[in-house]
Formats: C-alpha cells, structure tokens, sequence
C-alpha cells in the first residue's frame, strides 16, 4: 500500500468514520511526538536549552508566569 493509496481510501470516508480517522490519528501524531520529545530529553540532545533557561533565570532575564 502506498501512501497516494491511503490517502485515496481517507477521501472515500464518510463523515462519522472520517471523525473517527481523525481523532485516531491525531491521538497518534501526539504519541509519537512526546515519544520523540521523550527521546531528546533522555539523550541530552535539550540539556543545552535547559542551561541557557537556567542562566537567563539566574540572572534575573526571565518573567514568572
């Protein structure tokens, strides 16, 4: 199946499984974003940005939210 195949059989959906198709597939893409997220906290690939948001904090150039 290719993806020109899949995206042909998402245009022939009606609209309550079509619905359904996009709430899973949202749910996905969110999955699989925090995944990757996941990922990049756990491999050290944010720890640079971290020390930057902490250095900006200590001195003094950040606003509580």
């Amino acid at each position: 199946m290719t993806v020109e195949d899949i995206e042909r059989a998402v245009e022939r959906l009606d609209g309550d499984d079509f619905a359904r198709f996009r709430d899973w597939f949202s749910r996905l893409a969110a999955d699989r974003f925090d995944r990757a997220i996941e990922d990049d906290v756990l491999s050290g690939r944010l720890d640079a940005f971290l020390e930057e948001a902490l250095a900006e904090d200590r001195a003094g150039r950040t606003t509580p939210l």
